[in-house]
């Protein structure tokens, strides 16, 4: 029997807004309509919480992966019944060219003991405004975290050097020449002068950059300051996080201008030893990322949302008369109603034709979170016994444009993380890869290249690695061997207002932060509900709600 059949009915059938799918975009908004006192049915068709934003143990990562990876849906034809048409929704493959190798047995065997992110790799800048909303909503209460340890960039030589992010990480940088350390401090001296003579009345005394400079591209800027290759690379891909080669205007699709990259480096440096136990300018979930959006959930039951999970929608109820949006029927049959409908990106269905136009023949199709046709996001999840640093636990890195190859177009992101957040096994370390490419094949490329550079692949598939692994032991700077991999490429969607009253969440973005996605989200709050508050302000004060934010 269907177990969706088991479910009791679900009351009321009346709702403000019903949300299907639990990824991040769909928990907070779910959590602001509920805290604006809106009534909110949260559903979704899988068995646990937070869709393409979830973290699971190891084989069900692989499930999820593989079963998200088929070939695209055939969308069935809508049906009238009792005054509706029941449009038949369903979804859509969102990944594409699994890759997945095994060195050893090791990782499979300890299954359980991993939390893999899906979203990955991603952190949480302590300044940005995630972390604002973390504490603004409470949130914070139900959620752990730690601190990053350190930040790093592939020189193109085959090493990990230290990303200088600080005055004192300049002074302690040791493969910084004395005019380039000199260099950094001055530029860094003038980012903090210009906001502290935009912030003064007056403008003081404090020098401030021009308003042309402002408008030209960064990396133009940071030439004309005088900063060699190497700064420049530092502050374009590893703070600022550009993803494109700046400096080949053929290839950039993305110029970053200087008002955007001096915003970008104010926020990483506020960042830095906000809060007492994290030293750094990032933090981490214990757990992993997947418990964001659980957390944002149990915010929004607090407030009475309702939650529902293993109950696939099946169709969407329009009014035969108009075409608008009424409801959703549910797996078990029964059929629920709402002024709003949000949808997670991997749903489609096809619209009949409209009422006015009876000889039309082509239904019309919707593909929710409209496909970027030019970009894709190419992800790797690695497992190892060692780690990249060895007095390094959790840690950044960055691989510039042109460090790997001089094809190579786009920065790749680098997150290893270890047992301390949680995330695997004691003993074994897990890192992500990801970069913005144009196709598979180019994704591929990507990655294969970073992790040639990063691990040690073994020779052979069966090989438990245990005289290599012993070898890296004693000798520092050797590569970690790989136990384990996978690749794969993401399609990349951005929120789009399908319908008058439903509209689709994106899915994860090629940004290690997110403030991007959460102001994506906010604007989609506001158009669902103009005038309302985005989770209005708790007798709670960030001060009090720090303590939470420490290990």
């Amino acid at each position: 029997m269907d177990e969706t059949a088991l479910y009791p009915p679900i009351e009321p059938s009346n709702f403000d807004l019903i949300v299907v799918g639990t990824g991040l975009p769909e928990s907070i908004l779910a959590a602001a309509a509920s805290a604006a006192g809106k009534s909110v049915l949260h559903l979704d068709p899988n068995p646990s919480y937070g869709s393409h934003y979830a973290s699971f143990p190891l084989h069900e990562f692989i499930s999820y992966i593989q079963s998200q990876s088929s070939s695209e849906p055939s969308i069935p034809q809508p049906d009238t019944d009792s005054g509706f048409t029941r449009v038949p929704l369903t979804t859509r493959a969102l990944y594409s060219s699994v890759e997945i190798t095994s060195y050893s047995s090791k990782p499979l065997e300890q299954s359980r003991k991993f939390n893999i992110d899906l979203s990955g790799p991603r952190v949480l800048l302590c300044a940005d405004a995630m972390i604002n909303l973390i504490l603004k909503s409470e949130v914070n209460q139900y959620m752990e975290f730690k601190s990053i340890d350190g930040s790093f960039f592939y020189d193109g030589e085959g090493n990990l050097e230290n990303v200088p992010d600080s005055r004192s990480a300049i002074f302690k940088d040791r493969k910084l020449g004395f005019t380039e350390k000199t260099q950094l401090m001055e530029f860094f001296k003038l980012v903090q002068g210009h906001f502290e003579a935009a912030a003064a009345a007056y403008g003081g005394e404090r020098k401030s950059i021009s308003e042309e400079d402002l408008e030209s591209p960064f990396v133009e800027f940071l030439s004309k300051m005088g900063l060699s290759s190497k700064l420049k690379s530092i502050i374009l891909y590893a703070i600022a996080m550009a993803d494109y080669d700046q400096e080949n205007g053929d290839v950039c699709k993305s110029v970053l201008k200087t008002k955007d990259g001096i915003d970008r480096l104010a926020l990483y440096h506020s960042s830095v030893g906000r809060f007492p136990n994290a030293p750094g300018a990032m933090i981490y979930p214990i757990y992993g990322q997947g418990e964001l959006p659980q957390a944002f959930c149990r915010r929004a039951a607090v407030k009475g949302c309702i939650y529902v999970l293993r109950m696939p929608v099946n169709s969407l109820l329009m009014d035969k008369a108009t075409g608008n949006y009424k409801g959703v029927r549910l797996a078990s049959e029964q059929e629920l109603y709402s002024h709003k409908l949000i949808l997670a990106s991997s749903f489609v269905f096809q619209l009949p034709p409209p009422h006015s136009s009876p000889d039309a023949q082509q239904n019309v199709y919707c593909d929710f979170g409209s496909k970027n046709t030019t970009e894709k996001l190419a992800r790797s999840v690695c497992i190892t016994k060692h780690s990249l640093k060895l007095d390094k636990a959790n840690c950044l890195a960055f691989f510039p444009p042109r460090s790997l190859f001089p094809e190579q177009v786009t920065a790749i992101h680098v997150l290893q993380l270890s047992s301390n957040v949680a995330v695997c096994p004691s003993g074994m370390f897990l890192t992500y890869l990801s970069a913005i490419c144009e196709d598979d094949v180019q994704g591929k490329k990507l990655l294969h290249a970073a992790i040639n550079a990063l691990f040690c692949i073994p020779v052979s598939g069966s090989s438990e690695n245990d005289n290599s692994a012993k070898n890296q032991s004693e000798t520092r700077d050797a590569k970690p061997a790989l136990l384990w991999s996978v690749l794969y490429t993401q399609e990349l969607t951005k929120f789009q207002d399908v319908l008058d009253n439903i509209i689709s969440a994106s899915m994860p973005d090629a940004s290690p932060y997110y403030h991007d996605l959460l102001g994506a989200t906010e604007k989609i709050f506001e158009e669902l509900y103009s005038g309302e508050v985005f989770f209005p302000k708790t007798a709670s004060s960030e001060e009090g709600a720090v303590e939470e934010l420490e290990y």
